[in-house]
């Protein structure tokens, strides 16, 4: 079966809508506890019943059933939040409960309040469990030949934990705590794609970002219908024909150059990485090969592209 383009946004964009419909949405948002901190009076994001109860009776944490939220008391500034959540996340990854936390990445990721201040870091690995948004770069590297646009496209180590073997933008990454986007970036180009921080610097062209709200399913590893919610800043970065892409890790195992029509086919039959997808679905709107006019769906998948969150945000 073919995939359409939304089918390929509702794949990895699988949270619903309140304004499209509003009953379903309530009734999921009903189901979930929030993630809370003290002296602050918002969610920071959405958690599973099961995940939350976890926590129950664990120090340093109020666990409100009336309320359905889940509350860290501990800590008035972001290095002592942290500390406290470490502190419990290790003592939880000992015991094995949650399989999210067997892939513990020594990574630190940002979580933000109002007024964009931090207020914590939590393990990579665990910001699923609490459902707070996440922020990642992804790059896409093509090559213009003879008038015609050719794309870099890599295939993940089927070793890879999550979506192994599946096809992916030229370059991802995760966004840890105190990086910008830009550095990120030119850091995941050479670990990832081999390429010289000197020609990155000048041929990079940051192009935007986009939001989703993903539902966890088996490809992403660990447990299913965890929330994650996150943010790409997306570049661009058109090549010279001789500069040729390669692995600098385990974590690709080759570089194809594909042209549009090839990626195209590639998304359709589910190839590619959900959010890696939705980059691509990016990348043909703004360079005119996904119009209104040849798109049904078009202005659903440009909002979808662009939600707004329930949460506070960088």
């Amino acid at each position: 079966m073919s995939l359409t383009n939304l089918d390929l946004v509702n794949e990895c964009d699988g949270f619903p809508y309140y304004e499209t419909n509003p009953d379903v949405y309530l009734a999921r948002v009903e189901s979930y506890y929030e993630l809370c901190i003290s002296g602050y009076d918002y969610a920071l994001g959405f958690m599973l019943p099961a995940v939350a109860e976890v926590f129950r009776g664990v120090p340093h944490w109020e666990l409100d059933d009336e309320e359905q939220t889940l509350t860290l008391t501990e800590g008035n500034d972001a290095a002592s939040r942290t500390a406290a959540i470490d502190k419990t996340l290790l003592a939880v990854r000992s015991t094995g409960h949650f399989k999210v936390l067997d892939k513990w990445r020594n990574e630190m990721y940002p979580v933000y309040g109002l007024n964009k201040e931090l207020l914590f870091s939590v393990e990579r690995s665990a910001s699923p469990l609490f459902g707070v948004v996440t922020y990642g770069v992804h790059l896409t590297a093509y090559v213009k030949k003879n008038g015609e646009t050719w794309v870099w496209i890599p295939r993940r180590a089927k070793t890879k934990q999550t979506y192994g073997g599946m096809l992916d933008n030229a370059v991802a990454g995760g966004m840890a705590t105190g990086e910008t986007a830009y550095e990120s970036m030119v850091r995941e180009c050479g670990e990832e794609a081999s390429l010289s921080e000197e020609l990155v610097r000048k041929l990079v062209k940051p192009v935007g970002c986009i939001t989703y709200f993903s539902v966890r399913g088996e490809k992403a590893g660990g447990e299913t219908g965890l929330l994650q919610p996150e943010v790409e800043y997306v570049y661009d970065l058109e090549l010279p024909e001789d500069v040729i892409l390669k692995p600098n890790d385990d974590e690709v195992e080759e570089f194809y150059l594909m042209s549009v029509d090839q990626v195209k086919t590639a998304m359709a039959q589910g190839e590619f990485k959900p959010n890696c997808a939705l980059v691509m679905i990016d990348f043909f709107i703004r360079h005119g090969y996904l119009t209104a006019e040849n798109e049904k769906d078009y202005i659903e998948i440009v909002q979808r592209l662009h939600r707004r969150f329930e949460f506070p945000t960088l």
